[in-house]
């Protein structure tokens, strides 16, 4: 498979939730043999921020502005068998022109902030990154969050096909590691700020820390405000904490905390990538509940839901060999079902299914995606 992106950026992790699983996604499809492009425009901020130059099993093409660039796609896209723009997309608009126009075998819109978007609509906003059209000229849409998300994207936009492609973890990059002698927090929280999971947090987190002045708390995360924020003595602050720095981060913790932004919760199926990093290195969870998310870990076993402080606080007081089990036990789920691998398999599935009986740019031939998919299908059939 010929895969092209046009996103928000896979090169800068700094203040976004995109990079981190685009690049374990690229790492995967790779390794089953798929090319991808990358079209990334160079913004200033993610290029003084910018921790992955050349990410594995992705031709990554940084550009400054679209006319630099727009001849290339054009010819790269009209060669693709899977034409992709993603939600923030600075370019998404002349992007969804160049794809629907396109000799792509299949055209995608994939919204990695579903909720995020259809909140902004209900308030009556302008979505840069949404075609003027909706999602209807699109053969499939694709949504980082499933259950009801899916039906809203058919009815608020439009979309004629829907499929949910979660984010992931790339076992690669997130696993158990030694920190030593290094510093210990009883809880961490890893995440950009964001006004809308504000209220959970000092719910969750500021106020555990007010409670147990005697744990060690830490934050990890850009765009916190020096001033205003509820700090508490107990509390470290890690402006930015680089991918390659999340393992020792969490495996620093004792329980780290998974917060969900607002909008995503409301709708639920809404597992943050951070989820499944944390899980991936054994760091037990400690998580906001939303629908659908003991369809992910199975909690009490697997993750620990909190509702309030003295939730947390009762996680806390929790002996050392519980609080090991229930992090193996969340480490083992996410490696068998939220790999960046078992997303490779998960998306070759759904363009299989949607380009399986088409042929290729009308030329009679067999399509090329679907032979390759086959193959793999066969190839995943037990002896």
């Amino acid at each position: 498979m010929r895969l092209v992106v046009f996103g928000l950026t896979i090169s800068s992790s700094w203040g976004n939730g995109h990079a981190t699983p685009w690049r374990g996604l690229c790492r995967a499809l790779a390794a089953r043999g798929h090319t991808v492009t990358f079209f990334e425009r160079d913004a200033p901020y993610y290029a003084a921020h910018r921790d992955a130059p050349a990410p594995i099993g992705c031709n990554l093409r940084l550009y400054q502005e679209w006319m630099d660039v727009v001849g290339d796609a054009q010819r790269i896209v009209d060669q693709a068998d899977v034409a992709m723009i993603t939600s923030y997309c600075p370019d998404a608009a002349r992007a969804a022109d160049l794809v629907l126009a396109s000799m792509a075998d299949l055209k995608v819109f994939y919204d990695m902030d579903a909720p995020v978007t259809l909140d902004a609509l209900d308030r009556g906003e302008r979505v840069d990154y949404l075609p003027d059209g909706g999602l209807a000229p699109f053969d499939l849409v694709l949504s980082f969050t499933g259950g009801r998300t899916l039906d809203a994207l058919r009815t608020q936009l439009g979309a004629r096909r829907v499929a949910a492609l979660y984010g992931s973890v790339d076992p690669c990059a997130h696993r158990p590691v030694n920190v030593g002698r290094t510093r210990r927090f009883d809880l961490s929280y890893l995440g950009t700020y964001a006004a809308d999971r504000q209220a959970a947090l000092e719910a969750l987190f500021i106020e555990p820390a007010r409670r147990l002045p005697d744990r060690t708390f830490a934050i990890a995360g850009s765009l916190y405000p020096d001033e205003g924020f509820p700090w508490q003595p107990n509390v470290y602050y890690l402006r930015h904490m680089p991918p390659p720095d999340h393992p020792f981060f969490y495996c620093a913790s004792s329980f780290t905390l998974n917060i969900t932004r607002g909008a995503m919760a409301r709708m639920g199926h809404c597992p943050s990538g951070r989820l499944f990093e944390a899980a991936a290195c054994a760091t037990p969870i400690i998580s906001d509940w939303w629908d659908g998310l003991d369809a992910f870990f199975e909690p009490g076993r697997e993750i620990l839901v909190a509702r309030s402080a003295d939730d947390v606080a009762a996680a806390l007081s929790l002996d050392d060999a519980t609080r090991r089990r229930i992090g193996q036990r969340a480490r083992a789920r996410a490696l068998d079902a939220h790999s960046a691998h078992a997303r490779a398999v998960e998306l070759e599935g759904i363009v299989r299914d949607h380009v399986g009986n088409h042929s290729r740019r009308g030329t009679g031939q067999p399509d090329a995606a679907a032979g390759v998919f086959e193959g793999a299908a066969a190839r995943r059939q037990p002896a």
